[in-house]
C-alpha cells in the first residue's frame, strides 16, 4: 500500500479531471464557469454537514456548540458571496459562447442548494415541480423537504431553555413551512431582554438568514447581468423567479421582533 501524501489524500488527480468543457473547441471561460459551480457544490455539501450538526447541538441543548457551528455557516455564506465577484469577470458574450452547450443543465437543478433551503425550513411546494424524476440528489431533497428543519430543532432547543413554546408549534407538520407566530415572538423578545447568551445565538441566526439573502441578491444580479430576462438554461424560470425568492426569511420570528427592541 502506497504512503498517503497530499495528492492521494485529496485525490488531486481525480479532482483536476472533473472539469470537462462541452464547447468545441473549448471556450476559455467555460473552465471558470465549471470550476466555480463545482466549488459551490462543495461548499453546499459543507453547509449541509454543518447544519445537520447544528440540529444535533440544538437537540442536545448545547448553546455554545450550536453557536460555534452556525458561525462557521455564516463564514461559508460570506465566501459564497465573494466568489460571485470572480464569476462576474466573465462577460455576457463569453457566457453566450458556450451557453447552448449546457443543454438542459441549470443551476436551478442544484439539489444540494434545495437541501439547504429545506433544512433551513424554506419549503415552497411549487419548487417541487422543478425536481423531476431521475435528477441527481432528488431523493435526498424530497426527504429533507419532509423532515424536521433547523427551525424545528431551534424550537425544541428553546424548550430546554425554559421557554414555553406552544405545543401546536412543536407538533406542526414538518413538510410545511413554518409561519411567523406572535406567541413565539413574545417569547423571543423576552429572551432577548433577559438572556444575553440566547440573544447572541439569535443574532448569529439572523446573520445566516441575511447571508443567504445576500447570496440570492448577488446571484440574481449576476443572472440579470449575464442573460437579462431570458429563461434559464433547461427552461428554468430565470430572473423573475429568483427575484420573488430574494427576501424569504428562514427565521421570520427573529425578524418580526426587531421593531420592538
Amino acid at each position: 500500500m502506497s504512503e498517503l501524501n497530499y495528492a492521494s489524500y485529496l485525490q488531486i488527480a481525480d479532482l483536476l479531471d472533473l472539469q470537462v468543457p462541452q464547447s468545441d473547441p473549448p471556450e476559455h471561460d467555460e473552465t471558470l464557469f465549471i470550476i466555480i459551480h463545482q466549488v459551490y457544490e462543495l461548499w453546499f455539501k459543507q453547509v449541509l454537514h454543518e447544519l445537520d450538526l447544528a440540529g444535533t447541538r440544538f437537540r442536545d441543548a448545547d448553546l455554545w456548540g450550536v453557536a460555534h457551528v452556525l458561525k462557521r455557516v455564516r463564514m461559508i455564506l460570506k465566501t459564497l458571496v465573494s466568489q460571485i465577484d470572480i464569476l462576474e469577470t466573465m462577460t455576457p458574450s463569453s457566457f453566450v459562447s458556450f451557453r447552448e452547450r449546457l443543454d438542459t443543465s441549470s443551476g436551478f437543478q442544484s439539489m444540494q442548494f434545495r437541501c439547504i433551503e429545506f433544512r433551513l425550513g424554506i419549503k415552497r411546494e411549487q419548487v417541487l415541480q422543478y425536481i423531476p424524476d431521475g435528477l441527481h440528489g432528488r431523493d435526498e431533497a424530497l426527504a429533507r423537504y419532509a423532515a424536521p428543519s433547523i427551525i424545528d430543532d431551534f424550537h425544541a432547543f428553546l424548550v430546554t431553555q425554559g421557554l414555553d413554546v406552544p405545543e401546536a408549534i412543536l407538533n406542526a407538520p414538518t413538510d410545511q413551512r413554518y409561519e411567523a407566530d406572535e406567541t413565539m415572538q413574545d417569547l423571543l423578545l423576552a429572551a432577548h431582554e433577559s438572556r444575553p447568551e440566547l440573544d447572541m445565538l439569535f443574532e448569529t441566526m439572523l446573520d445566516i438568514d441575511e447571508g443567504l439573502q445576500e447570496w440570492r441578491y448577488r446571484h440574481v444580479q449576476l443572472v440579470r447581468r449575464t442573460i437579462g430576462n431570458k429563461h434559464g438554461t433547461g427552461g428554468s424560470p430565470g430572473v423573475p423567479y429568483l427575484e420573488r425568492s430574494l427576501f424569504e426569511p428562514a427565521f421570520p420570528d427573529l425578524w418580526a421582533i426587531r421593531h420592538r427592541f
